[in-house]
């Protein structure tokens, strides 16, 4: 892998995550101090291992990391729904006793919508 084939990876790819590893991986090649863009030596070493696919492999199959679903809602799509709507209300319409939201408020009202 060549700082020159990186750079034409870097010129297509998209994504901050993405861009931060090629750019590092650029960084670790040209440079004597490494810029690590927030991440760890390990994982440097293992994206520089896993850049070595390039060889083989379209860079959108190497770069970009595959979906993950996450975890499944705790709600269902109409509770989710309710809980937006609300929200659009002042906390005095659906009869609480606050000015306006805050964090704090809208997490109890939440918690208090799953239990429904």
């Amino acid at each position: 892998m060549s700082t020159d084939n990186l750079r034409q990876v870097l010129a297509e790819v998209e994504g901050k995550k993405p861009t931060q590893r090629v750019m590092a991986a650029i960084n670790c090649l040209e440079e004597d101090e490494v810029t690590f863009y927030g991440y760890t030596a390990g994982w440097l070493s293992r994206w520089l291992d896993r850049l070595e696919r390039l060889a083989d492999e379209p860079f959108e199959e190497v770069v970009y990391d595959e979906h993950r679903s996450g975890r499944p809602s705790e709600i269902s799509d109409e509770q989710y729904n309710r809980f937006v709507e609300t929200l659009h209300a002042s906390p005095e319409e659906v009869r609480l006793d606050a000015p306006a939201w805050s964090v704090a408020l809208g997490s109890s009202l939440h918690r208090r919508r799953i239990r429904c």
